[in-house]
C-alpha cells in the first residue's frame, strides 16, 4: 500500500507538471474576452459561446476547469461568473494581469516550449524561436511593444504605493527615468512630488507612448522625453537616475555598463536608484511570494538565456554596483520582495 505522504507528493508533482496547461487555459480565456463578457454578471456557457464565437461544449469545459482554480464560479443554475481573482483579468482593474496573459499567449510564452534547449546550451529560447532578441522584436512590432509596456505598467501599479510609502523623492529636483517605458512611474512620481522635473529616456519606438502619457497627466511643463541608448549615454546633470526593472533584463556585464553610463552622467551629489526584485528577500508564503522570484528567474532565463537577464540577490546587486564604481547608500526591502537600492559614487 502506498504511504499517504507518497500519494500526496505524487499528486502535487502532477499538479506541477500540468501547471502550464492551467496558464494556457487562463490565457485562452483572456484571448476570447471571457472576463469582459462576464463583467456584467453570470451568464451561461451557450450565451457566452455565441458572443465570443466558441464551441459551446468546449467553452463550458474551459470555464468549469477554471472553477477549482478560483477564476470562475459555477452557479446553481449552471451559469458562470467571475471571482475576485478572475476580475484581475479585466482591463480596467488596477494592476490588471490581462496584458501579461496576452504576452504569454504569444511569442513570450511560446519560448517555454524550447526551455530544454536553453538549459542544455544557455541560449535564449525566445531568440531560437523568433530569430531575434526580445527588445529588437518589440522595437519592430509596436503593437507587441504596447502590450509589453502595459504589462510592465500593471506590474508597477502593484508596487507604487509601497514604493512611495518607503521613499521620499522631494530632495531630488531633476530626475531621469532610464528605460522609463511609457512614463507611468515618472508621471506618478511627479504628481506626488510637485517641486521636481523629469526626463523619460527610452528607445525611439517607446518614446511616443511616454509623450502621450505625459500629456494626459498634464505634466508637459515638467516632463520631457529623450530617445536614447542607455549603453552609450543618458541625460547628464540630474540629481537622480532611476533604473526600475531594467537591470534584471541584462546579464552582469551589460548591467554594469548601464550603471557606468548613469554614473558618468550624474554630478558628485547625484544618486542612482535601482528598483528590482530581490531573490533573497521574499521568504514568507503569503500568496506564494517566496516562489515568485524563482518563477521570474526561469522566465528571464527563457527570454534571455543563461548569460542574459536574471533576478538577483542583494549581494549580487552590490557586486554590480561596486564594479561600476558605486556603493549602496540605502537598501529598502518592500513587503512584496521588491527592493529600492539607492547608490552613490565610491569616494576615494
Amino acid at each position: 500500500m502506498l504511504h499517504p505522504r507518497l500519494r500526496d507528493d505524487a499528486t502535487r508533482m502532477r499538479m506541477l507538471l500540468y501547471g502550464q496547461l492551467v496558464s494556457k487555459t487562463v490565457c485562452t480565456a483572456v484571448q476570447l474576452g471571457l472576463p469582459e463578457a462576464l463583467a456584467g454578471g453570470p451568464r451561461s456557457a451557450e450565451d457566452l459561446a455565441r458572443e465570443v464565437e466558441a464551441h459551446p461544449l468546449a467553452l463550458r469545459r474551459l470555464l468549469r476547469a477554471l472553477v477549482p482554480f478560483e477564476v470562475f464560479t459555477e452557479e446553481a443554475d449552471g451559469t458562470f461568473a467571475l471571482t475576485g481573482l478572475g476580475t484581475t483579468l479585466l482591463p480596467d482593474t488596477p494592476g490588471t494581469a490581462r496584458p501579461s496573459a496576452l504576452l504569454l499567449a504569444g511569442e513570450v510564452g511560446g519560448a517555454w516550449g524550447e526551455f530544454e534547449h536553453t538549459v542544455r546550451t544557455g541560449e535564449s529560447a525566445f531568440r531560437l524561436i523568433n530569430d531575434i532578441a526580445l527588445f529588437e522584436h518589440l522595437e519592430r512590432r509596436p503593437e507587441r511593444r504596447e502590450v509589453f509596456d502595459r504589462s510592465q505598467e500593471a506590474g508597477l501599479r502593484l508596487e507604487l504605493d509601497e514604493i512611495f510609502e518607503a521613499v521620499t523623492f522631494d530632495r531630488y529636483r531633476r530626475i531621469v527615468d532610464v528605460g522609463g517605458g511609457n512614463g507611468h512611474l515618472m508621471c506618478e512620481l511627479l504628481l506626488r512630488t510637485p517641486g521636481s522635473t523629469g526626463i523619460v529616456v527610452d528607445l525611439p519606438g517607446t518614446v511616443p507612448l511616454a509623450e502621450k502619457r505625459i500629456v494626459e497627466g498634464g505634466l508637459i511643463d515638467r516632463c520631457t522625453t529623450t530617445a536614447g541608448d542607455f549603453f552609450s549615454s543618458v541625460t547628464p546633470g540630474a540629481d537622480l537616475y532611476i533604473l526600475s526593472h531594467i537591470l534584471h533584463d541584462w546579464g552582469d556585464d551589460s548591467a554594469v555598463s548601464i550603471l557606468r553610463t548613469c554614473a558618468a552622467a550624474m554630478p558628485p551629489h547625484g544618486r542612482i536608484m535601482v528598483i528590482d526584485l530581490l531573490t533573497d528577500a521574499a521568504a514568507d508564503d503569503h500568496g506564494g511570494r517566496h516562489r515568485l522570484p524563482a518563477l521570474m528567474d526561469l522566465y528571464m532565463l527563457s527570454l534571455f538565456g543563461a548569460d542574459g537577464g536574471r533576478e538577483r540577490t542583494g549581494g549580487e546587486f552590490g557586486a554590480l554596483l561596486a564594479d561600476a564604481g558605486l556603493e549602496a547608500e540605502e537598501t529598502l526591502v518592500l513587503p512584496s520582495g521588491m527592493a529600492v537600492i539607492t547608490a552613490r559614487p565610491i569616494i576615494g
